[in-house]
């Protein structure tokens, strides 16, 4: 039996909305785009311009800072819209899908026989090369930075989570390939986290050049930083590369078919969702297809992602290029009689003052949950609430403060390298004060790397 890593502090909040562990009909792709917010410390400029005719692989937007890194297409068709918002800042491309996809043709190859620079030359050419998340900093990959290690987090332990067993069926040759690649762009090792105590996803099981880890516990225990802060914690000066199992398969296909291949398995869930499926679509797809007719009548957030850290979209809005779910679950508009003074049963809360608490000890509680934080923004005071929750060992409430009074050197001290903002999502959950915590990360890591460079 392997070593297992325990996660002790922390909590696993039970969605009502799971989707049943079966694939729906596929549902053609009619429009994607790529949003530039989702890639996080890059500027940006444009490749094409509306009414252009683009192949999948072929470059929308670049780099500014290093013009190698190319956003790409995940279809053939017409570039449709280039959306700005305010000072002209872009805002999405969108790209009308034919009927019958056409791909740029990078040529396939096989890694085991490539040099590191040959295969960077490939992944950056393709579009791949995004797929990578340098730490610190959680910023796409410097291309030109040779990282100590790769991270891949092998399960997702976040509220209403895919299966990832479902998520990479079918794909062990592709994965298997991806990981070969991977193996060459680091000075160090690819690592894989599983989960401890469940049925290893096929597609994990015997790839060469992986370095598996089991880990046990609740959420954030699926979290990639919370998994390198144990096994490799990373210091000043150093670089980590982290990277979702279904991009590996992408970077896969990549060497095997020589095409940019954007396929992905998304999951459909929330309380609001009548049809709670798996779907086969394509990164940046539309929601349409998965929305409409779908949600229940109300007032509703559909969430590309996870609750926790997924963004708000439109319900005929566009997939972020990182997420593999679409959540939709009732907005909290209504107001409360008496609010918290009430000791209902349906609030999740981690304070043994409501009876859920008592309910989660016992067993096994399911929530039906809407956007109602039940309360307001106020002093930001030491509680002790935030440390049960998060499993670093850092103090994050005097971390949160450092970056609030732009303290680098205290930032530097008490573990910023270390974390980015999804690491603090279960601290907002739990927070007395209601203070916007994983935008304060967000605000502390932008000023660090100004800062640092």
């Amino acid at each position: 039996m392997p070593d297992v890593i325990k996660i002790k502090r922390g909590v696993d909040i039970k969605l009502a909305g799971e989707a049943d562990k079966k694939f729906s009909t596929p549902k053609p792709v009619e429009s994607v785009a790529l949003k530039p917010d989702d890639f996080h410390g890059v500027r940006f400029k444009l490749s094409v311009k509306e009414g252009d005719e683009v192949k999948a692989g072929s470059p929308l937007f670049f780099n500014k800072d290093n013009e190698q890194v190319q956003f790409c297409s995940p279809v053939s068709g017409e570039v449709t819209h280039v959306v700005r918002g305010d000072k002209r800042k872009l805002l999405e491309v969108r790209v009308r899908a034919d009927k019958e996809i056409k791909y740029e043709d990078f040529g396939s190859a096989n890694p085991v026989h490539l040099k590191r620079d040959e295969i960077l030359s490939k992944i950056l050419a393709s579009g791949c090369f995004p797929f990578f998340k340098q730490r610190p900093y959680n910023v796409v990959g410097d291309p030109t930075i040779v990282p100590k290690d790769i991270f891949i987090s092998g399960f997702d332990s976040a509220p209403l989570a895919p299966d990832m067993g479902l998520i990479m069926q079918g794909q062990e040759k592709e994965f298997n390939t991806g990981i070969t690649a991977l193996t060459k762009l680091t000075s160090g090792k690819v690592h894989i986290s599983l989960k401890a105590n469940v049925k290893t996803p096929d597609a994990f099981s015997h790839v060469q050049g992986l370095e598996m880890h089991f880990f046990d516990g609740p959420h954030p225990a699926g979290l990639v930083g919370v998994q390198i802060a144990q096994i490799s914690p990373i210091n000043k000066g150093e670089t980590i590369w982290t990277i979702s199992p279904e991009h590996v398969v992408i970077i896969g296909r990549l060497f095997l078919k020589g095409i940019f291949d954007a396929r992905i398995n998304l999951a459909i869930t929330g309380s609001e969702v009548k049809e709670k499926t798996y779907h086969s679509t394509l990164i940046g797809a539309s929601a349409t297809a998965f929305t409409k007719g779908n949600i229940t009548d109300g007032n509703n957030r559909v969430i590309s992602g996870n609750v926790l850290t997924g963004t708000q979209i439109e319900a005929d809005g566009y997939l972020s290029f990182y997420e593999r779910q679409i959540t939709v679950i009732p907005e909290g508009t209504e107001p409360e009689l008496f609010g918290w003074l009430i000791p209902k049963t349906d609030k999740f809360s981690i304070s043994r003052t409501l009876p859920s608490w008592f309910q989660r000890q016992i067993g096994e509680v399911t929530y039906n949950l809407d956007t109602n934080q039940h309360g307001e923004r106020r002093a930001f005071v030491v509680t002790g609430e935030y440390e049960k929750v998060f499993p670093f060992d850092i103090y994050p409430v005097q971390l949160l403060k450092a970056v609030i009074t732009n303290d680098i050197d205290a930032m530097e001290n008490l573990g910023m390298y270390e974390v980015v903002e999804e690491d603090f999502a279960l601290c907002e959950v739990v927070c007395t004060s209601k203070i916007a915590v994983q935008k304060i990360v967000r605000n502390g890591l932008d000023m660090m790397r100004q800062e640092m460079g």
